[in-house]
């Protein structure tokens, strides 16, 4: 490995050869986070204005699903140091010492080309190179540049995971419009105050990695502040797709009564001090984080409900 920062812990294991299963490799793509890649690609194909033949449509969210792998593969070989510190990662392939490092790089690269390259024919070749952006920018502008460096890593960074419905949208389109725009924007709003609502309950996980989340550079109470702040920025941001092409009434009504409660959430976070959160385990932090969750899975439902309703002719 090229670098060994992480303020404790072991470095990963070596690798014995033979050691991994085929689970071990597949939880090199990061599933978890491939389902959501997955997901909002697939409604972003699905609400754009161009059909897609279905096999031509399953071939670019398998290829999608691909990369959204790769780029947590390279993520994990880059960041093997780290992931041997903390809690929630010291169990993942490298620091188990289940895959040497250099053969998780090669099946990272191999898997970025592959997907891009594929997405180009299968599609068009503006959209496999918005993939092989997105690689880039998650694999090296997040991992390598922005996660160790600013506490604003999760902010810029989190561009790469609203980039996926913007890729499906141009699998069918060949291009960039308002529509795609407003769903990268409804992701890229949501993951701050996602991850810092993560980071209240994992306590001193980021500290001991030398990762400078917003936790640990300007502490609980700032961070709980921004989380309310966020959720008042997204709350229109999310609101307002309704109102284009792609949304409607059922996507409004959705969006207000989620909204409303994400921003009661982060108002609940927000007034609490340390000592309440430490007393109850944190409970409400983990309520927002989770309910986080289902706020963006159901904003892209209702989307994928708009469309639905607009196939079988039911009037806005």
């Amino acid at each position: 490995m090229r670098h060994r920062d992480a303020r404790q812990g072991d470095a990963p294991r070596v690798a014995s050869s033979g050691d991994a299963g085929a689970g071990d490799w597949f939880a090199l793509l990061k599933p978890r986070v491939m389902s959501l890649v997955v997901f909002t690609a697939f409604v972003g194909l699905l609400v754009a204005p161009v059909p897609v033949h279905p096999l031509v449509g399953a071939a670019a969210i398998l290829f999608i699903a691909l990369g959204g792998g790769a780029s947590g593969a390279l993520n994990m070989w880059y960041d093997a140091d780290i992931d041997s510190v903390m809690k929630r990662t010291r169990g993942r392939p490298i620091p188990a010492g289940l895959i040497a490092g250099d053969a998780v790089l090669a099946f990272g690269l191999v898997l970025s080309v592959l997907s891009c390259a594929m997405l180009a024919l299968a599609t068009n070749l503006f959209a496999g190179a918005f993939l092989a952006f997105t690689i880039f920018f998650y694999a090296v502008v997040y991992t390598v540049w922005l996660k160790r460096s600013t506490p604003q890593n999760i902010v810029i960074g989190g561009a790469s995971g609203a980039f996926p419905p913007m890729i499906g949208w141009a699998c069918a389109t060949g291009g960039i419009s308002v529509e795609s725009v407003a769903m990268f924007l409804l992701i890229f709003l949501w993951t701050p105050p996602h991850f810092w609502a993560l980071a209240l309950f994992m306590k001193d996980d980021y500290s001991n990695a030398g990762v400078p989340m917003l936790t640990v550079t300007h502490g609980r109470r700032v961070t709980r502040a921004h989380i309310l702040v966020y959720t008042l920025i997204l709350a229109p941001v999310a609101v307002a797709t309704g109102f284009t092409s792609i949304g409607g009434p059922v996507y409004l009504t959705v969006s207000v009564v989620l909204n409303a409660l994400f921003i009661a959430g982060g108002w609940k976070l927000w007034r609490r001090t340390e000592a309440e959160a430490e007393a109850d385990n944190y409970r409400a932090e983990r309520r927002v984080f989770w309910f986080s969750l289902l706020y963006l899975f159901l904003h892209f439902a209702a989307l994928l409900a708009e469309k639905a309703l607009h196939l079988i002719g039911v009037p806005a």
